[in-house]
C-alpha cells in the first residue's frame, strides 16, 4: 500500500486566477483544506456523531510553479508525525498529467473536543490508521 493518499483532484478555473493570470493563493489554501478533510477523515473514521473535530494550529505553504487557468491538479497527502493529540501532514499539489509540483504544504492539526474546546488524545485505532500514511 502506498503511504500517501490521493486527497484532491480538481482544476484551476479562470475565476480563481488573479490579475497576474495565475491561481490566487486563497484557492491553493482552499484546495489544501479540502484535501486535509479527506486525509483526516481517513484517520478519524466516519463517526459523524462524535463531539470531536480537528483544529489546524500551523500551516506552511511553498509555492513552486505557476498555476494557470485550466491546470489539472492532484493533491497527495501523507503523515509525517503522530503526536499525543496531533497529526502533522504534508500535501503535494502536482499537475495531474505532467506531474509538475505546483505547491506543497505542511500542517499540524490537533484533535479537538468541540464541547470542552480543548485538545484530546488520539485513540489507538486513530493512531493505527494514521500510521498507515506515515512517511518518515
Amino acid at each position: 500500500m502506498s503511504k500517501s493518499l490521493d486527497t484532491f483532484v480538481g482544476v484551476a478555473h479562470p475565476w480563481m486566477c488573479d490579475v497576474m493570470g495565475h491561481m490566487n493563493v486563497r484557492h491553493y489554501a482552499a484546495m489544501f483544506d479540502d484535501a486535509s478533510f479527506q486525509l483526516l477523515g481517513h484517520i478519524a473514521g466516519q463517526d459523524h456523531a462524535s463531539a470531536t473535530g480537528w483544529a489546524d494550529v500551523r500551516t506552511e505553504i511553498d509555492y513552486r510553479h505557476e498555476t494557470k487557468a485550466g491546470s489539472l491538479l492532484t493533491i497527495r497527502s501523507h503523515v509525517v508525525k503522530i503526536g499525543r493529540t496531533s497529526i502533522t501532514f504534508e500535501q503535494v499539489m502536482s499537475g495531474s498529467i505532467d506531474g509538475i509540483v505546483h505547491a506543497s504544504s505542511r500542517t499540524t492539526s490537533v484533535r479537538f473536543d468541540l464541547a470542552a474546546r480543548a485538545s484530546v488524545a488520539l485513540d489507538e485505532p486513530m493512531r493505527d490508521r494514521a500510521s498507515a500514511f506515515l512517511v518518515e
